[in-house]
């Protein structure tokens, strides 16, 4: 089995996860941690940069007593010299989990879809499963449960059109506010219609907060968006999360963030979740990586 996105899972399965990932976090803090993937070894092929997605899946596998091999883009040329469908051949071979983090969202689906070995979505354009896996891991941790209200203040990203298929696997009630033209895909609203929650959509940021328990923003001009940075600052102008805007409320926010941007620097020195968020990852995708090995409980 594989995450390409977060609905690869069932429902029951995500909370399985979850549950792994808490036991997993448990047994980490006892003298005598187990090491159910001892020997095992995850590929990591990274065609961006990353510190959170990199020092978690890496230190997660040695907690779990494997190894992760680091294959950045001087190391390996994705679909550059050798098609992907041979990369993924090849690396099912060596090691027992690949993890992807991509800028096209096809080439981790192409990977998945001719490895033999499970794939992970560590980041593509469209989705960021093991980022929502971490999420509603700390919103579970801080409230005892996922019946909770989030609103989501920023842009239709990968971050957010994971959060909405998540949420509309669980409890969680979620509202998403974007400019116009910044909405989260079609298709994904489709995914989370058909689970029967689809995310509440506004264009003002306001409204979204209401009745909400907790805020969550990220970047709004994401790697690879450079070139219309401009044009994006602009179209987010009052969609900044200030102390006035948060209220009493904890923030979340992925990271890395740009203070100033989507964000004051007041708010990240405040009271939020974005540092447990950061730790949960790496919880999460223990979790699922012993999930996936067929190993929970072991």
């Amino acid at each position: 089995m594989d995450l390409v996105d977060i609905d690869d899972l069932a429902p029951g399965e995500l909370h399985a996860v979850l549950d792994e990932a808490d036991r997993l976090r448990t047994a980490s803090e006892t003298s005598s941690p187990t090491k159910p993937l001892r020997d095992q070894t995850l590929a990591m092929i990274f065609e961006k940069p990353s510190t959170r997605t990199r020092v978690s899946f890496e230190t997660g596998m040695t907690q779990l007593g494997g190894h992760a091999v680091f294959l950045g883009p001087d190391d390996i040329h994705l679909g550059h010299g050798e098609p992907l469908r041979d990369t993924a051949r090849v690396l099912s071979r060596y090691v027992d989990f690949i993890t992807a983090r991509v800028f096209d969202h096809a080439d981790v689906v192409e990977l998945a879809e001719y490895a033999t070995v499970p794939v992970i979505n560590g980041l593509s354009d469209q989705a960021h499963p093991c980022q929502t896996l971490g999420d509603l891991l700390t919103i579970r941790d801080r409230f005892g449960t996922l019946d909770v209200d989030v609103a989501w203040v920023g842009d239709g990203n990968n971050v957010s059109q994971s959060l909405a298929l998540g949420a509309a696997m669980t409890d969680l009630e979620l509202t998403v506010a974007t400019p116009s033209g910044y909405e989260i895909d079609d298709s994904v609203r489709e995914r989370a219609v058909e689970m029967g929650a689809p995310p509440t959509e506004t264009t003002d940021p306001g409204s979204a907060l209401t009745g909400a328990d907790v805020v969550y923003t990220d970047i709004w001009v994401s790697m690879g968006e450079e070139d219309r940075r401009a044009e994006k600052l602009q179209a987010f102008e009052g969609f900044q999360v200030t102390r006035a805007v948060l209220g009493d409320r904890p923030l979340m926010h992925c990271l890395p963030a740009h203070r100033g941007e989507e964000v004051t620097d007041a708010v990240m020195e405040g009271d939020h979740l974005a540092w447990d968020q950061a730790e949960n990852r790496m919880h999460a995708q223990k979790g699922l990586l012993v999930w996936l090995a067929g190993a929970a409980g072991a």
